[in-house]
């Protein structure tokens, strides 16, 4: 960490959830930091709480004017499935200390772990941001992330594609395929049908179609769904964020005609030149765990990989939570899960993924 020193006049507290004034405070702290993502804003963890029923908070450190300093956002996470854990933020791949100096990180480092042992969280889990200290735990080498600048217009964005890739793109866009943009019932219940596919076929369970809902009200214009259609039947939809001029989509998959029809290709491709139709400059394609499926399909795109550093932490004989779905350990479970009916999937799903986090 190299950020400026402050001397010692910070006070540490809890954000009062109630005062509307609190929130746009930290939501004008999180969009004027150079760090700050969607993932650290009030209207993610209120929209995980609405959804999935986990409790949420910030510790905030305050100068002696009242001015913030840093903020950690929290998901109190709790589920018999996967144990309980302070994670920052739940259900996002982001968040972590969002600090000015790097004596706010180490107090605020302080206070969540007295919190977490005061309110008998077994571990916690930064998903970003500074690593505290040598208590902490840094996971490095596990995952990256993909972004990349935005073209000038829709030809060039199509040359800044790798040629192998741009030869799907081009195949996809010869196909008869219809895009459509939008936040609307339709648009949210088209996507829900294709993503729900989508993670089933993957092996893993999806996510109360509550929690898409939530976070598109939440976010309102700063949220939108981009969805493929062949023959009137979506094939392929993804739910992207929009934050600091950078378009990320979030939560997007495809059917079994998608490959096929390379209308994953097309979506990507559509959503990079609607994204900088809105005023973007980069794309964000996510996180992935190295060595996927997944993480070789970002390259593909031109994506140069950037390592992420999370840190972690856990009670004396506790160990931090396993909810990688990639784990060895649900290898069972995940080839049980993609034999399950739509049907059934989408409604055992969403009970077992909201205790995710």
């Amino acid at each position: 960490m190299n950020m400026p020193f402050t001397p010692d006049n910070l006070s540490i507290r809890i954000f009062n959830q109630k005062d509307p004034n609190e929130w746009a405070r930290i939501d004008r702290f999180v969009m004027d930091h150079p760090d700050g993502t969607a993932f650290h804003r009030p209207a993610w963890l209120a929209s995980v709480s609405e959804a999935c029923g986990h409790d949420w908070c910030y510790i905030l450190a305050e100068k002696s004017n009242g001015a913030l300093e840093a903020l950690l956002p929290l998901s109190l996470i709790h589920s018999a499935l996967f144990g309980r854990a302070l994670v920052s933020s739940g259900f996002a791949v982001g968040g972590g200390i969002l600090s000015q100096s790097d004596q706010a990180v180490h107090r605020l480092a302080e206070h969540v772990w007295d919190f977490a042992k005061t309110h008998s969280f077994p571990s916690v889990e930064l998903r970003g941001g500074p690593v505290p200290s040598d208590q902490w735990q840094k996971k490095d080498g596990i995952y990256a992330g993909f972004v990349t600048q935005l073209a000038d217009d829709e030809e060039a964005q199509l040359l800044a594609i790798p040629r192998k890739q741009r030869a799907e793109v081009r195949k996809g866009l010869k196909n008869e395929l219809t895009v459509r943009i939008g936040n609307s019932k339709e648009d949210r219940q088209d996507h829900y049908q294709v993503y729900a596919q989508s993670v089933r076929n993957l092996g893993t369970p999806v996510f109360p179609k509550k929690l898409f809902d939530a976070v598109m009200t939440a976010f309102g214009e700063d949220a939108d769904i981009l969805t493929v259609s062949n023959d009137g039947q979506p094939v392929a939809s993804v739910l992207s964020l929009y934050h600091h001029e950078t378009v990320l989509p979030y939560w997007g998959g495809g059917c079994f005609d998608a490959r096929r029809l390379r209308a994953n290709d097309v979506m990507y491709y559509a959503l990079m030149n609607h994204g900088r139709d809105r005023g973007c400059r980069n794309f964000d394609f996510g996180r992935s765990k190295v060595g996927t499926g997944a993480y070789s399909f970002k390259k593909n795109w031109g994506f140069d990989p950037q390592p992420l550093s999370y840190a972690t932490r856990a009670q004396d004989g506790e160990e931090v939570r396993d909810v990688n779905p990639m784990s060895p350990r649900y290898r069972l479970q995940v080839a049980l899960w993609q034999k399950l009916p739509i049907s059934i999937a989408n409604r055992l799903g969403p009970v077992i993924a909201k205790g995710l986090g």
